[in-house]
């Protein structure tokens, strides 16, 4: 059993470049091993999922897009605000075809450019009812949703903003709907997982997320460090290669016995390269003594140079799941 039992709806944040989208992919495969059936949603409109899981450009409707180990499968949702738009219609005012017929004449468009917060209520709404939704049998029609969420710059404005609905809408079924999900968003049903890269700036907006989010009253989940790489030297050669002190004679020894050329040239050149790793090396030391301050569950994943196929999406869901995650 992973460290969220009882989490129904898993929310992916992250600054922009540090994979969340990935990550989110990563992790609904490893929800969904053994037999799960999970939703991951889309709410960006990048079909950033469709490039992710190698499939046609995802529609407002839930497709199946890879199978888990075990049997399991994920499903995938890109949630489109005129679609949910014409849903939320339906469902309060009963307008039907006349929700439709608005949309022709810039409804939406104009509803969102003057509500920007509106946007968010769609997407929140549409994930809330995918997340409780049930099958004929009564149980959960998905053992789990993950939320590929907004950036960590706005994330607890965006699961939050139907808390503005509830004070605006005070009685009736908008009121009862809102309540509904700020309620799951606030239970320990929901968790935030924020994923970050060894660097000033994703450490830092992780952090501030994590102050927000607690703020909020919103539950953080785990941390996940991305594109993780190993240092090629021990430590005490990292420390030497940082003084300008790595053993040169130690380095034409190594490129002799690899049949190389060991001229002062090279030397200069591999030495100067190590002290620019061990540098790296130790920026990336500091940043996750940052991340382990934060005090939440820590999964770490591999840097792939040569980029994300979907065999390294099932290997990163199974690291996941080695860590607990899932």
């Amino acid at each position: 059993m992973g460290d969220w039992e009882g989490v129904r709806l898993h929310v992916v944040t992250g600054k922009g470049g540090t994979g969340k989208t990935t990550v989110a992919g990563a992790l609904a495969l490893a929800l969904a091993a053994g037999g799960g059936r999970v939703l991951i949603v889309e709410v960006e409109e990048r079909q950033g999922l469709a490039q992710l899981f190698d499939v046609a450009p995802l529609s407002y409707e839930e497709l199946r897009v890879a199978p888990a180990p075990g049997g399991g499968e994920v499903h995938a949702l890109a949630i489109d605000a005129h679609e949910a738009m014409h849903e939320y219609l339906a469902m309060f005012y009963r307008l039907g075809r006349a929700g439709r017929a608005l949309d022709k004449l810039g409804f939406v468009d104009f509803a969102t450019t003057i509500a920007p917060g509106l946007r968010d209520v769609l997407v929140t709404g549409k994930t809330y009812e995918a997340a409780r939704r049930r099958d004929s049998s009564g149980g959960f029609s998905y053992d789990a949703v993950v939320l590929d969420a907004p950036p960590t710059g706005r994330i607890a404005r965006f699961l939050d903003v139907n808390s503005s609905v509830t004070s605006l809408a005070r009685v009736g079924p908008i009121n009862r709907q809102a309540a509904a999900i700020t309620e799951l968003i606030h239970s320990p049903r929901t968790a935030v997982h924020i994923v970050s890269l060894l660097e000033d700036m994703p450490v830092q907006e992780t952090a501030d997320a994590v102050d927000e989010l607690h703020a909020a009253g919103i539950t953080v989940g785990g941390v996940v460090v991305n594109q993780v790489r190993e240092p090629h030297l021990r430590a005490r050669e990292l420390t030497a290669a940082r003084r300008r002190r790595l053993d040169r004679d130690a380095v034409a020894e190594g490129l002799r016995a690899a049949g190389l050329a060991d001229d002062d040239t090279v030397v200069d050149l591999l030495t100067e390269r190590a002290r620019e790793h061990a540098e790296r090396a130790a920026l990336e030391k500091k940043q996750r003594e940052v991340l382990d301050g934060l005090d939440r569950p820590t999964y770490q994943l591999p840097r792939y140079p040569d980029g994300i196929d979907p065999t390294a999406l099932y290997e990163l869901a199974g690291t996941l799941a080695d860590q607990g995650a899932a």
